[in-house]
């Protein structure tokens, strides 16, 4: 869908590596960068946070600040800090088959407002501290959820409606909301690791994680908790934005991913994880990392 929208906006290539088009938003920027043959080393710095997303081809990013060499993927995000520098590796741009990734630059204020937001209408147990963004690299998967997002962002910057200002506003607020959960859970969840004992949120969150293949009690967990059922619902919802099933689910998905990359068997991750049929991993797989799980082990394999 990224993909058709990019189409019909390209024109011919002013140069062959990074050739960028822009559309200007309210305190954001969506560019989009077609490299057609490859190239090493080329720098990218941004003043305001970039939210990168892959849609074609091959990237390998590295960043000496952060101490970070990856490859990056279609159906990825690779988000970086204000100020900060990556230098980027295109080993497979081609002329006929370019590499091409989305970036949408959004301003800090208007990340701040948001966190701020957050703050007033969810506000977080004082142990985790309180919503807002943290200056640091960011490489994960997308959502089905995420890439919707980002193929209705696409069509929003580059269309000539009458309301697109108000609409990439909303857009734009809706990712960035995305990215801090993404960042504040994860904090979240190293936190419960760390000091599973801190309180009965951590817990909770703590046996989760140690018990991804078991199914979930959940008056055992509120009694885990020390919470009335209907206030640890309220409280896990709030700080993780899901339900404590769907949450485990998602740390399912996360590690079948991981072990997968490693080369572990599909069949033997699908149960090692709590899955008691191969077709129904392989469709909450692909709902959430945008791939099956052969298509996804078949790609690392490639790579």
């Amino acid at each position: 869908m990224i993909s058709q929208h990019i189409d019909n906006k390209r024109s011919s290539p002013q140069v062959l590596v990074e050739n960028k088009v822009v559309f200007a938003g309210p305190e954001s920027e969506l560019s989009i960068y077609d490299t057609y043959e490859q190239a090493e080393s080329v720098q990218l710095r941004s003043d305001q946070l970039l939210f990168c997303a892959m849609v074609t081809g091959k990237k390998v990013m590295h960043s000496d600040e952060d101490h970070f060499n990856s490859e990056f993927l279609p159906h990825e995000s690779f988000v970086m800090a204000p100020d900060s520098l990556v230098k980027i590796d295109f080993p497979t741009a081609q002329l006929a088959k370019p590499t091409t990734c989305l970036a949408i630059e959004i301003s800090t204020d208007r990340i701040n407002q948001i966190a701020g937001s957050l703050n007033e209408s969810s506000p977080i147990n004082q142990t985790f501290g309180h919503w807002h963004y943290n200056p640091q690299l960011v490489h994960t998967h997308h959502t089905s959820q995420t890439q919707g997002l980002l193929n209705r962002i696409v069509q929003i910057y580059s269309e000539n409606h009458q309301d697109r200002s108000a609409m990439i506003s909303l857009a734009v607020s809706e990712l960035t909301i995305r990215l801090l959960r993404h960042q504040t859970r994860d904090f979240m969840l190293s936190f419960c690791q760390q000091q599973p004992d801190k309180n009965g949120l951590t817990a909770a969150v703590s046996y989760i994680e140690k018990n991804l293949g078991e199914c979930l009690d959940i008056d055992m967990l509120a009694s885990i908790a020390c919470m009335g059922r209907t206030k640890f619902f309220n409280e896990f919802r709030i700080h993780f934005g899901c339900s404590p099933m769907a949450f485990q689910q998602q740390l399912r998905l996360k590690k079948a991913a991981l072990h997968i990359k490693q080369g572990q068997q599909i069949t033997l991750t699908c149960f090692e994880l709590g899955f008691n049929n191969a077709s129904h991993f392989s469709r909450c797989f692909k709902q959430f990392h945008g791939l099956t799980p052969r298509q996804y082990q078949m790609r690392n394999l490639a790579n």
